[in-house]
C-alpha cells in the first residue's frame, strides 16, 4: 500500500510539466497530429455536458519549445431554498441550512492537447451540490474535498491507440461529472453519492475504432492510499448509441477512523471500502440526449474498520435533454435507489439506514448566450423504510427535517455565470 499526501504528488508536478489531459473514458488516445494548425485544437477536456458546451473559440497561446497552451475557466454563483434540511451537518461543518446564496465556481483550467507530452490543471473554489444530502458553502467545500487543486495530471501519448496518464483525476465511474457546469442538470444525482468523484493514481487509455477502454490504479475516495482498481469499456454501435459499463473495488482496507474528521469528510468509511458496477446507454440524436444508466455498490462487514454489517445499494437513473432552441434546453431526471437490510437494524447507512429507499425527480430548463448561461431548477426526494426518531426518544431519525423524521424535501435553484 503507498500512502500519498493530499497534495498533488511531486512526480505528478514534474509529469504536469510536460503532459496532459483526457475525458477519462471517453477521450483516451489522442491521435498526434504531424504539423497542427496553431492553436485550432478542438478542447474535450473538461468534459461538458447538455446545452452548456465547451468553448469553441478558448483563448490560446503558443510557448515556443513547448506548444499551444489553452487557457479557461467558470465562474459562476447560484442560490436555492429547500423545504426540509438535514437534522445534521458532517463534522466538523456547518448545519444544513435551508437556503444558500453562494458561488458554484470560480475556477481555472490550462491545458496542452496536442503532441506526445500533454497536461491539464484546474484551480479554483467549486461547490459540488447533490440531491437529498448537506450543500456546503463553496469555500468550505473546496478545503474539507479536493483542496483548490481538485485535478491535475499529465499525459504522455505512446501512439494513436495508447496513452497514459497519472495524477489528480476524475474517476471513471459513473454517468455524471463533477461540477455544475459539466452537467444536464445543476445538482448531482442520488446514485451519484455512492460514487468516488476525483482520485489520484496512474491511468492506461487504450482506443481503436468504436472501442475505448481505460483501467487504472487510484485512491479511491482521495484515501491517499493505492488501493483502488477502476476500469470503464465503451463500445459507440454508431453515431447516436453508445454503451458502456465501469466500476472499481477497494483491494485493500482503508481504516479511516484513524485519521482526522477532515479527511472522512472526502474519504466516507463505508464507501472507500466498497465496490462499485455501472452499466449505461447513451443516445443522442438531434436535439435529444437520453442516458439511462443502473448502479450496484457493496461494502462487506470488517469489524475491525468499524463496519458492523455489511449493506448494498441498488439503483437506476434516466438522465434526459431536449434542446427546443439552439439557446434554451430543458433537462431533466429520475431516479431510484434502495438499500438493503432491515429497517432500524445494523449501523451501516450507505443510504438513509438500512432498508431505505429514495425516489427523485429534477428538472432543470437552461438558456445559454454566447458563453453566458442561466438555468433554474426544481428537485424533490421521496424517502422510504427511514427510522423514526420520536421512536427513540432522544434519537434523530434517519430521514429529513429538524428530527429526522420528514419522508420528503423540495429543493427550487438558480445558477448563472460564464464559462470561457
Amino acid at each position: 500500500m503507498i500512502r500519498l499526501l493530499t497534495t498533488v504528488p511531486t512526480f505528478v508536478l514534474a509529469l504536469c510539466t510536460i503532459a496532459g489531459s483526457t475525458a477519462g473514458a471517453a477521450d483516451l488516445a489522442t491521435p498526434k497530429a504531424s504539423a497542427p494548425e496553431p492553436c485550432k485544437a478542438t478542447l474535450s477536456f473538461p468534459a461538458f455536458g447538455g446545452a452548456i458546451k465547451q468553448n469553441p473559440d478558448p483563448a490560446c497561446f503558443t510557448v515556443p519549445g513547448v506548444g499551444d497552451i489553452y487557457v479557461g475557466g467558470a465562474l459562476t454563483g447560484y442560490a436555492y431554498t429547500q423545504s426540509r434540511s438535514l437534522p445534521f451537518s458532517p463534522a466538523p461543518l456547518p448545519s444544513d441550512r435551508g437556503d444558500r446564496v453562494d458561488f458554484s465556481n470560480i475556477q481555472g483550467f490550462v491545458q496542452k492537447t496536442d503532441g506526445t507530452y500533454q497536461f491539464y490543471v484546474q484551480a479554483g473554489a467549486y461547490a459540488i451540490p447533490a440531491l437529498g444530502v448537506v450543500n456546503d458553502g463553496v469555500f468550505d467545500q473546496t478545503n474539507f474535498l479536493f483542496t483548490p487543486l481538485p485535478v491535475a495530471f499529465g499525459k504522455v501519448v505512446i501512439d494513436d491507440n495508447w496513452s497514459i496518464q497519472g495524477g489528480r483525476m476524475p474517476t471513471l465511474i459513473g454517468s455524471e461529472a463533477p461540477f455544475t457546469f459539466q452537467n444536464l442538470n445543476i445538482q448531482r444525482g442520488l446514485l451519484f453519492n455512492q460514487e468516488n468523484t476525483i482520485n489520484h493514481g496512474v491511468q492506461v487509455n487504450y482506443a481503436d475504432g468504436p472501442w475505448s477502454v481505460s483501467v487504472a490504479g487510484t485512491d479511491g475516495f482521495f484515501s491517499g492510499d493505492l488501493t483502488w482498481f477502476t476500469g470503464a469499456v465503451t463500445y459507440k454501435l454508431d453515431d447516436q448509441n453508445t454503451f458502456g459499463i465501469n466500476g472499481g473495488v477497494n483491494l485493500g482496507r482503508t481504516n479511516v477512523l484513524t485519521r482526522s474528521v477532515r479527511d472522512q469528510f472526502a474519504t466516507p468509511l463505508y464507501q472507500q471500502n466498497s465496490g462499485i458496477l455501472s452499466v449505461n446507454y447513451t443516445y443522442s440524436n438531434g436535439p435529444w440526449t437520453v442516458t439511462p444508466y443502473a448502479q450496484f455498490t457493496n461494502v462487506e462487514r470488517d469489524v475491525k474498520l468499524g463496519i458492523l454489517t455489511g449493506a448494498s445499494t441498488y439503483g437506476g437513473a434516466i438522465l434526459a435533454s431536449y434542446a427546443l432552441t439552439d439557446n434554451f434546453a430543458l433537462a431533466g431526471r429520475i431516479e431510484y435507489e434502495a438499500q438493503t437490510g432491515v429497517r432500524g437494524s445494523g449501523t451501516t447507512s450507505l443510504l438513509y439506514g438500512a432498508g431505505s429507499s429514495a425516489v427523485s425527480f429534477t428538472i432543470t430548463p437552461t438558456y445559454t448566450l454566447d458563453r453566458v448561461v442561466l438555468r433554474g431548477e426544481y428537485s424533490h426526494v421521496d424517502l422510504g423504510g427511514v427510522t423514526r426518531g420520536d421512536l427513540v426518544p432522544t434519537t434523530l431519525g434517519t430521514g429529513f427535517g429538524r428530527a429526522g423524521n420528514a419522508t420528503s424535501q423540495d429543493r427550487f435553484m438558480v445558477e448563472t455565470g460564464v464559462t470561457f
